[in-house]
């Protein structure tokens, strides 16, 4: 089943093709080398020096909360909705998987994986990072 609200639009229509490709992107200010997440304008140089690019698909848990109702039956509870701090500076809304959802905390360093909910539509969700901090 496909989440009700993951809907590309022209903007970041790049960033969602990159995930069914297992390919996790920022969009990022080729002046600066400032990167933003979602699709966005440079605070300092505009949109014109603005492309996607790669990103390491690694961070931090910056916040979290565990859901315990059903919203949405693509998502059956309990489940973690978090705020991942990228490595590469921006915030990022996901999904915490792959452990308990007691062993979800604040500082704890998560990984991108890739989740195909059909055809269209591969989610990036974050596990347990196994790397060395």
């Amino acid at each position: 089943m496909k989440p009700r609200d993951v809907a590309p639009d022209d903007l970041d229509a790049p960033f969602w093709e990159a995930c069914r490709e297992h390919t996790f992107l920022v969009h990022r200010c080729t002046a600066c080398g400032r990167a933003y997440w979602p699709f966005s304008t440079c605070l300092d140089h505009g949109s014109a020096s603005m492309e996607w690019q790669p990103a390491s698909g690694h961070g931090v848990v910056h916040t979290y909360t565990v859901v315990h109702h059903t919203y949405d039956p693509a998502f059956p509870p309990p489940y973690v909705v978090a705020v991942v701090q990228l490595d590469e500076g921006p915030f990022f809304h996901t999904n915490v998987v792959g452990c308990p959802v007691d062993d979800v905390h604040v500082g704890m360093r998560v990984s991108v994986i890739y989740d195909a909910t059909d055809d269209d539509t591969v989610l990036p969700r974050f596990v347990p990072s196994k790397e060395v901090s």
